[in-house]
């Protein structure tokens, strides 16, 4: 256990992997891959560390970084908002050189959650599983990697998506004028492109062009076209400065992926407009960000898109992701798509033809 940015955080150590995960709410970061002669850290560290800001505050808001497992996603009525699997703290069920097993027993769900993150030699690649035993009814859930891109110029990263058959901004006040926050794009409107996202003041915006629209916090959701035996899996991306990282999932557990666009838009303690160059890459199962009890309303049931899922207490369940970086050649621009390559590999290809291979072992997500 050491202190990593604040907090109390388990560590794993691999050739080419270096990651942290805090004890309290089981946050992955900071992450160190190694690409050749180049260390990259892409997952974000909020601009505060846990004892800098109110004490009243979440351990979610007191140690927001990385990545993190929510269950139930979103606020709730009688408890921690994501969960307590967001802010609780772990216990190390046990580890090896490849690695790490935490569990906890969250009350607020009355269910058993191990988080197992494991590495493979010669792999920039994060093998996540989170095991679910004992939950009885339905509830949303989600991945909430965050990533760091405020270090890049305005634009300069590349964000895309696996195709998608829906795509809405969140139908709601995202961030509200009355706590000091602002945000840029249209409420409630639909888009079936990334790059044509219909602004509040009107126009479009791009979203695959990140940082962007400086000052405010935006939230949008898409859900992802179904598997296919020659795409098995779904994905996210962003190309930073040489590199790419990415997201792989299965649609069936997690239907939709929600970008938190955070640019300064929170002015509120703790945020104070410091949270610049954010964005929350989550996979979820889940109504936008909306609490559980909304969730089950299945307001988007005409459309087929699930926003809980149905949880028997005797059968548990288990949830897997990936999450990696691969090195592009020059000039390597937005991910068009991401596909198999054979039995351990993957190939990452931009939409003029360059490509980069990534030694990742797809069939386990």
């Amino acid at each position: 256990m050491k202190i990593t940015h604040g907090a109390p955080s388990f560590t794993l150590n691999h050739d080419l992997v270096s990651l942290h995960v805090t004890c309290e709410g089981g946050m992955l970061a900071p992450v160190a891959f190694r690409l050749g002669d180049r260390i990259v850290s892409p997952y974000s560290l909020s601009p505060w560390k846990p004892n800098e800001i109110d004490a009243d505050l979440p351990v979610l808001l007191k140690n927001l970084r990385g990545d993190f497992f929510c269950l139930p996603f979103g606020p709730q009525e009688n408890g921690l908002p994501h969960g307590e699997t967001a802010n609780c703290a772990w216990h190390l069920v046990s580890e090896t050189a490849n690695s790490l097993t935490l569990g906890i027993d969250a009350t607020d769900v009355a269910a058993n959650v191990t988080k197992t993150i494991s590495l493979r030699p010669g792999q920039t690649a994060i093998y996540y599983e989170h095991r679910i035993s004992g939950l009885e009814g339905d509830f949303s859930y989600g991945n909430h990697p965050i990533l760091d891109l405020s270090a890049m110029p305005d634009g300069a990263a590349r964000v895309s998506v696996s195709p998608f058959r829906w795509g809405s901004v969140y139908p709601e006040v995202f961030s509200n004028p009355a706590d000091g926050a602002k945000q840029s794009l249209k409420i409630a409107a639909l888009f079936s492109d990334l790059r044509e996202v219909p602004l509040a003041d009107g126009g479009t915006t791009d979203l695959t062009c990140y940082p962007a629209r400086a000052g405010n916090d935006d939230l949008v959701m898409m859900v992802s076209e179904d598997a296919t035996p020659e795409q098995p899996f779904a994905w996210t991306a962003v190309v930073l400065d040489g590199y790419v990282w990415f997201s792989l999932k299965k649609t069936a557990d997690f239907p939709a992926t929600l970008f938190w666009l955070s640019n300064g838009g929170r002015s509120a303690a703790p945020w104070e407009s410091r949270h610049l160059g954010r964005l929350g890459i989550e996979d979820v199962c889940s109504h936008f960000c909306d609490s559980v009890d909304l969730s089950r309303k299945d307001l988007l049931r005409n459309l087929s898109i699930p926003t809980t899922r149905s949880f028997n207490r005797d059968e548990p369940v288990t949830l897997r992701n990936i999450q990696a970086v691969a090195a592009v050649p020059e000039n390597f621009g937005l991910v068009k798509s991401i596909k198999p390559d054979g039995a351990g590999r993957v190939m990452i290809t931009d939409g003029d033809g360059l490509s980069a291979v990534s030694l990742v072992d797809w069939n386990l997500v």
